[in-house]
């Protein structure tokens, strides 16, 4: 049992502080680390699309760290026909619109605008781009892009 005092503002700060729990068969794995600017303003105070952003950054960026030096991430579509989209770029539209930019496997410039409520990601990775000597790494530039913020 838990012998910790908290006081009623420790209570309160504790339950409106966002949470992530996860349980993975590898135990090297390590849900996703939080950037201290995600948990800076409170949740209520942000658009459903301002959450959604936040939060898939923490998820993309920990994708990548389980990626090789050969691949990158991608996200592939879930109830349709149209594919994989390799993540160049996010971005959101207030108050629930949330924007992937990138390129399809053969080149092709892909956006994808989706709504909060319909937002279903399946993070997927593909090889590395042939001409370039280092893979893409989206997830730590949206960090960075949330730090300044």
């Amino acid at each position: 049992m838990n012998e910790k005092i908290e006081t009623s503002a420790e209570l309160a700060e504790a339950a409106a502080m966002p949470r992530c729990h996860e349980v993975h068969a590898d135990p090297e794995r390590c849900p996703p680390e939080q950037p201290e600017n995600v948990v800076k303003k409170p949740v209520e105070q942000k658009s459903p699309a301002q959450w959604a952003y936040e939060r898939l950054i923490m998820y993309i960026q920990n994708f990548e760290k389980t990626l090789d030096n050969e691949h990158e991430v991608a996200m592939g579509f879930t109830g349709g026909d149209a594919g994989v989209l390799r993540i160049e770029g996010m971005g959101y539209f207030d108050p629930d619109v949330i924007t992937f930019y990138g390129s399809d496997p053969s080149g092709a410039k892909t956006q994808l605008v989706q709504h909060v409520s319909q937002l279903s990601v399946m993070l997927r990775a593909l090889p590395k781009q042939v001409e370039q000597a280092e893979p893409n790494r989206i997830g730590f530039r949206l960090a960075q892009d949330l730090e300044k913020a």
